[in-house]
């Protein structure tokens, strides 16, 4: 994992330096910078969407415990939160509480980047559960 410059107290990192999860298997990228800012209390995660990418036509997710907010800072993007699909535009911002299962879309034609903030946990895999076939394709 990258680690971000320390200033005294506070952390500063470059999103580009932070590794991609997706490591080349999904489009776009999904970068974790809870663990190179040093944040001990709000997890924070980069994601950017090509158009054509997402969860449609795969699985879900939900938490035991972690409550998340997505901001959508460029592009659209579609959010089938529970059985409902929501279109949402840049600047704008969704909560999402731990136990509705989520899934986000680009439909296109432009690219889409996202913040997602929550609190930090530290096994963020132990709190996940997968919903598979939550989001058939057309």
């Amino acid at each position: 994992m990258a680690a971000g410059k320390t200033i005294g107290d506070c952390t500063v990192c470059q999103i580009g330096d932070v590794p991609d999860i997706f490591g080349g298997k999904y489009p776009g990228e999904m970068r974790f910078l809870t663990g190179p800012l040093a944040a001990e209390q709000v997890a924070l995660t980069y994601r950017r969407m090509p158009a054509g990418s997402g969860g449609k036509g795969s699985y879900g997710h939900r938490h035991k415990s972690q409550e998340e907010i997505y901001l959508v800072l460029s592009g659209r993007v579609e959010f089938k939160l529970d059985d409902e699909v929501v279109d949402v535009g840049p600047l704008s911002a969704v909560r999402v509480a731990p136990q509705a299962v989520r899934s986000i879309w680009n439909e296109g034609p432009e690219e889409a980047v996202i913040l997602i903030a929550s609190t930090t946990i530290e096994d963020v895999m132990s709190d996940v559960e997968k919903v598979e076939d939550f989001w058939p394709a057309p």
